[in-house]
């Protein structure tokens, strides 16, 4: 996975900051959005983040991932 790349939940996520359920569970199962940072570094040094992949989700909602418990979405192959 790139930055850039489109991805589903594939793993039960339950998150307490979902706009529209604010401060109630919401599981992010299912739902669809982009890579905006797979973080691997800070102010130039090496990290180990416990989440390290950052995702924009439509409604300008976002969370960090591992990157087990997210698959990218097939864009379709042309074929010529």
């Amino acid at each position: 996975m790139q930055v850039g790349d489109s991805i589903r939940v594939k793993e039960s996520v339950t998150v307490y900051h979902y706009p529209d359920h604010r401060n109630q569970p919401f599981d992010l199962r299912g739902q669809t959005g982009e890579i905006m940072a797979i973080l691997e570094s800070w102010r130039g040094r090496a990290i180990s983040p416990n989440l390290p992949v950052h995702v924009k989700f439509d409604n300008k909602f976002t969370a960090h991932f591992l990157d087990n418990e997210l698959e990218p979405i097939s864009q379709g192959v042309v074929r010529p």
